[in-house]
């Protein structure tokens, strides 16, 4: 099987980059590509494109100078400031103008020179819908777009693709996982909770995007004024420097922006919400109770926020059927790189500390065939045969591909955790084995201090205002830490792939009525190198439901199964699998103060005796997608 697939993914790569020849942009600053731009094609400029509700969004839009008939059109909605293009915009517009498409960036409502009031992810399923119409209508429109963008760029697609606009022919989400409300096991609500613990990245971001005392240009401003005015003014409020890494152990958390002098806005609105509440369903996240209208291909990657519920939701768009075509066309790219970092794939291509070798992939090349199968009507540009899952397994240094995520060769194995009562640090005697425990374990006992939490080290995250380094960085520094259980395994034998979701099952104990549990999965090297693959976490309180919560009584034992870990990894021969727990993960997650209260608006921590059991009637493990080939 594995042959095939290989040859498959080779060539529609290859096909792709034959049919689109992009150039070098690594050699253009954006006002050569800018310039350029401008010879080629024709602008509207800060156009105001009416809504419903008589709003209007500030939208350029670009098309090829002296094209004769309707063109396809690729639409970036963004909440940033990009009227003046530039970086990945700008080289997606130039090559979306050369290759016979009208291309548009439009800013969403309350941003910039766009009317109205702002609201994260630009109401989707609203202002979304009226712009697709609006386009369609237009003489110069063949009636098809396609939408296109990373980040900011992509979430607001997806509440968008269960609407099943007849004019949304195609749509490539990158790193859209903001944009996931719930989806299966995993109730992030925007990349605000893992596990429902707060991520600290949600309110570094708001910061800089939220602006509720924004300035507007006034209301009766339209045409050519405003065009001009959009060359000079941009309306760019820049917020004073914050010291994120002092800021971040203010509390309480709840007032994270708010201590700023900032007025409220919307983090202070949301931190307010629980992961369960019902008030998450009435933005424009997606969640899996709704259909999906859209091809779709995905661009996802191993060390960004939230690749769990991204593939979780890639598997829901392809088996909900609520469109059988788009359902059956569904693809899937994941590479080993940090949050939008696609285009930075290079032939020594390095994650954080980690070489993962040849890491090329052709990823506008694809993106432009797949738009010419769906918006250009050409099936052979993009062919149907192509893998519907092409994925980069780290460790080997190569990509690969299947038919479905996970692969279907993937078989469930477990790994029990092992000890004599004392796997405290890299020193302990934790050990992480096939076998499961027979008898006579004693569990494992540590001390957290929400005072002094476990640092953070690379993983996956994104957009915290230099908090956190995304990627693969060792993890020994913060092993030799007493309240940081460790389990490794012994030297393995022979390479040993796991590609899919990597489950964890503990079963735990506490002296606090509510304490958080973070799992790490990390790679040791033959030199004792402690690569970090995927992490995880879960607060107590959530382990049978985020819609109602429940306290521990002190010292029960409880099952917690945190939300998956998800990843492509060939642990090495000779290299053995560690398994790191813990009860903080900081500053990447807020701190649990263990008092089982309202933990966001408290200021007063206390110490959590907690401990981890691995007996018998209790084994805790983690569940590992082995791959044989």
């Amino acid at each position: 099987m594995k042959t095939p697939l290989l040859v498959l993914a080779l060539t529609a790569a290859l096909a792709a980059t034959a049919a689109h020849s992009a150039p070098d942009y690594s050699r253009y600053s954006d006002d050569g590509i800018r310039a350029e731009l401008a010879e080629i094609s024709q602008v509207d400029t800060a156009l105001l494109m009416p809504m419903r509700d008589g709003i209007g969004l500030s939208t350029n839009i670009w098309r090829p100078k002296g094209a004769t008939g309707p063109l396809p059109t690729i639409l970036w909605k963004t909440p940033y400031n990009e009227h003046v293009i530039g970086g990945m915009t700008a080289r997606f517009a130039l090559e979306a103008v050369r290759n016979g498409y009208a291309f548009i960036v439009q800013n969403e409502r309350g941003r910039y020179f766009s009317q109205g009031k702002y609201e994260i992810l630009g109401y989707p399923q609203t202002d979304g819908y009226d712009t697709l119409s609006w386009i369609a209508k237009q003489p110069w429109s063949n009636g098809k777009v396609g939408t296109l963008g990373c980040s900011s760029s992509a979430e607001w697609q997806l509440a968008l693709a269960a609407m099943n606009h007849p004019a949304h022919a195609a749509m490539v989400p990158m790193a859209a996982g903001a944009g996931i409300g719930k989806v299966g096991p995993f109730w992030e609500q925007g990349n605000f909770y893992t596990g429902g613990v707060p991520r600290t990245l949600f309110g570094v971001w708001m910061y800089g995007v939220d602006n509720p005392m924004r300035a507007e240009l006034p209301q009766n401003l339209t045409g050519p004024m405003r065009a001009r005015v959009a060359q000079y003014n941009t309306l760019d409020a820049k917020k004073p420097a914050v010291n994120w890494q002092k800021h971040i152990w203010d509390l309480p958390y709840a007032d994270l922006i708010s201590s700023l002098g900032e007025p409220a806005g919307t983090f202070d609105a949301l931190i307010k919400r629980g992961p369960g509440d019902p008030a998450w369903k009435t933005g424009g996240l997606y969640d899996d109770s709704m259909g999906w209208g859209v091809p779709a291909l995905w661009f996802n990657s191993w060390y960004d926020v939230s690749i769990g519920p991204n593939m979780a939701l890639y598997n829901h768009a392809r088996s909900v059927n609520s469109d059988a075509e788009a359902s059956a066309n569904q693809y899937a790219v994941i590479g080993p790189n940090p949050h939008c970092a696609f285009q930075r794939l290079s032939e020594n291509y390095k994650v954080g500390d980690r070489d993962m070798g040849d890491a090329r992939f052709p990823v506008d090349q694809q993106i432009f065939a797949f738009f010419d199968r769906w918006l250009k009507n050409q099936p052979k540009a993009f062919p149907a045969n192509t893998p519907p899952v092409r994925y980069f397994t780290m460790g080997a240094n190569r990509w690969q591909s299947d038919t479905q995520w996970p692969p279907k060769a993937v078989k469930q194995v477990r790994m029990y955790l092992h000890s004599d009562g004392k796997a405290n640090s890299l020193y302990g005697d934790g050990t992480l084995s096939f076998a499961a425990p027979t008898g006579g374990e004693v569990e494992d006992r540590y001390r957290y201090d929400p005072a002094n939490p476990v640092q953070t080290i690379g993983g996956g995250d994104c957009c915290n205002g230099g908090l956190v380094v995304a990627g693969a960085f060792d993890q020994r520094p913060i092993e030799v830490r007493n309240d940081v259980l460790v389990y490794t395994s012994e030297p393995l034998k022979e390479p040993m792939e796991v590609t899919g979701f990597v489950n964890a099952v503990l079963h735990i104990s506490s002296s606090a009525p509510d304490t958080d549990f973070a799992v790490k999965l990390v790679d040791v090297d033959t030199d004792g190198t402690a690569w970090i693959i995927g992490d995880t976490m879960l607060r107590a309180r959530y382990r049978d439901s985020y819609v109602k919560p429940e306290l521990m009584e002190a010292g029960k034992v409880y099952t917690l199964k945190p939300t998956p870990m998800t990843t492509s990894i060939q642990f090495g021969k000779g290299h053995r699998i560690r398994v790191e727990i813990t009860s903080s993960n900081f500053p990447k997650f807020a701190r649990n103060l263990n008092t089982g209260g309202a933990n966001e608006t408290e200021k007063v921590g206390r110490i959590a005796d907690n401990a981890v059991h691995h007996s018998p009637d209790a084994a805790s493990y983690i569940e590992l997608p082995v791959v044989k080939r």
